[in-house]
């Protein structure tokens, strides 16, 4: 159960720059945007996943738990999640990609999202590159809702990826604060082919 239903309840409680920061860019030209709304030390891996998704061509929405411990207090779900210059940015995009942390062992990424032909694009060269791709079995983790951050897109339809704790410990020395700045080949690897499905559904 998340401590704060909404983003303004959270505001009334936590520091911004103290206990949780924001990172969110438009890029110009971008019509897709990357968002992490569990990011930081909230569901770890999450905001590197993102940035190196987007690199430095595709828009960005980071919500970063920023405690030395107790972050998941932070967490508000994906379907209340209203922080208010993500939900701007993401309402003004046309193809929304949300990434999350799942904390399963098997090395999987759990595809959800209303958005089926960006999903499907993004499944095939995902596969193609050796990563286990399925739908998860808990239907409030298969981003179905239409309240759902990637779902709340000019088009009402966006991809969630939930990453398995097993997946994201491939993509750094670890999933703490300091070995997630290590990260391995395997993190470039991963969005590179998030990046090829996001092209071959023209959304890059």
């Amino acid at each position: 159960m998340d401590v704060y239903g909404k983003f303004a309840e959270l505001k009334e409680v936590e520091r911004e720059g103290v206990d949780y920061c924001l990172c969110v860019v438009q890029r110009e030209n971008s019509s897709t945007v990357v968002v992490a709304p569990h990011g930081g030390g909230i569901e770890p891996g999450m905001s590197e996943v993102a940035r190196k998704i987007a690199e430095d061509d595709l828009s960005l929405a980071i919500f970063e738990g920023k405690k030395s411990a107790g972050n998941a207090r932070l967490h508000i779900t994906s379907t209340n999640f209203d922080e208010p210059r993500c939900l701007e940015l993401v309402q003004a995009t046309d193809s929304v990609v949300a990434i999350h942390g799942e904390g399963s062992n098997e090395p999987v990424v759990f595809l959800g999202g209303r958005d089926k032909k960006l999903g499907t694009q993004i499944r095939t060269a995902l596969e193609g590159h050796g990563y286990k791709v399925k739908a998860h079995e808990n239907p409030e983790l298969q981003g179905m809702a239409t309240a759902n951050i990637c779902n709340r897109g000019r088009q009402e339809a966006g991809v969630q990826l939930e990453l398995s704790s097993g997946l994201r410990e491939t993509f750094f020395e670890s999933l703490t604060a300091e070995g997630r700045k290590k990260p391995t080949d395997e993190l470039a690897r991963f969005a590179g082919a998030v990046r090829e499905g996001l092209r071959a559904a023209g959304a890059l």
